[in-house]
C-alpha cells in the first residue's frame, strides 16, 4: 500500500515512515511542508495521504486545506489528518462531501502503532477513523441540548460512540465482549430513536452518526 506523508517534525516524520515500513506500507514520499505535498499529490498517485494539519509555512492549516485540494482533484482519495489538538472544524471539513476515506487523530494515537496502523487500514479501505476525543466532544455537546439522545441507553451510547469512532459491528462486539446479533439490535435501536436512515453500509453509518453529532 503506497502512502504519502507530511509532517514537519523531522523526528515524528521519521518515525512514521519506519512504522509504516514496518508494516509493509510503501512510502512513495515524506514531505514537510505544504508546497511539498502540494507537488506530491500532483505528481504520484498514493493508496492513502497521511498529513499533518498545520505544515510550513503559514503553519495554520494548510496541510488540511492541500489534503482538501487533493481530494477534490481525485474525489474518494483516502486520506488521514493528525492534529495536535482536537478541533472539531478539521473533522467537519473532512467529512463535508459526504464520503468515506478519511480520519482524523490526534498525535497522541501514533504512540500506539497498532492503533495507528489500523486507522490507517481503515481510511485507506474507504473507511472512517475518528479520534475519540472528537467523538466524545461531539456526543458531549449533542446530549446537552437534544431530547432523542436522552432515549438512548448507557449501552446504546456506548455503541454510537464507537460506530462513530468507525468500527464495524464486529469490532464493536470484540471490543463491549457482545455478540454481533447485539451490537446490530442496539444499532438498529439507535438509528430509529434518532430517526436516522437505517443502512448495512458501515461507512454511510458512520457519516449519518456523524453529521448528526455535529447538526446545529
Amino acid at each position: 500500500m503506497r502512502v504519502v506523508l507530511a509532517e514537519d517534525l523531522f523526528l515524528l516524520r521519521d518515525g512514521l515512515v519506519r512504522m509504516l515500513e514496518a508494516y509493509d506500507f510503501e512510502i512513495l514520499a515524506a514531505v514537510e511542508s505544504g508546497p511539498e505535498l502540494a507537488k506530491a499529490f500532483a505528481e504520484l498517485e498514493p493508496d492513502v495521504a497521511v498529513v499533518d494539519v498545520r505544515l510550513p509555512p503559514s503553519h495554520t492549516d494548510e496541510g488540511l486545506q492541500c489534503a482538501l485540494a487533493a481530494r477534490r482533484a481525485r474525489p474518494g482519495l483516502p486520506v488521514l489528518v493528525l492534529s495536535q489538538h482536537v478541533e472539531q472544524l478539521y473533522a467537519r471539513e473532512l467529512l463535508a462531501d459526504g464520503s468515506g476515506g478519511v480520519g482524523y487523530l490526534l498525535k497522541d494515537r501514533v504512540l500506539d502503532a497498532e492503533q495507528f496502523i489500523d486507522a490507517v487500514r481503515r481510511v485507506a479501505a474507504g473507511g472512517t477513523a475518528m479520534d475519540p476525543q472528537v467523538i466524545s466532544q461531539l456526543l458531549s455537546r449533542r446530549a446537552a441540548q437534544d431530547k432523542p439522545m436522552g432515549r438512548l441507553t448507557p449501552r446504546e451510547l456506548e455503541v454510537m460512540e464507537l460506530m462513530a469512532q468507525g468500527r464495524s459491528n464486529a469490532a464493536i462486539a470484540t471490543q463491549l465482549v457482545v455478540t454481533e446479533r447485539a451490537v446490530a439490535k442496539h444499532t438498529s435501536n439507535i438509528f430509529g430513536k434518532l430517526g436516522l436512515p437505517v443502512s448495512d453500509d458501515d461507512n454511510r453509518r458512520v457519516l449519518a452518526v456523524l453529521a448528526y453529532l455535529d447538526r446545529g
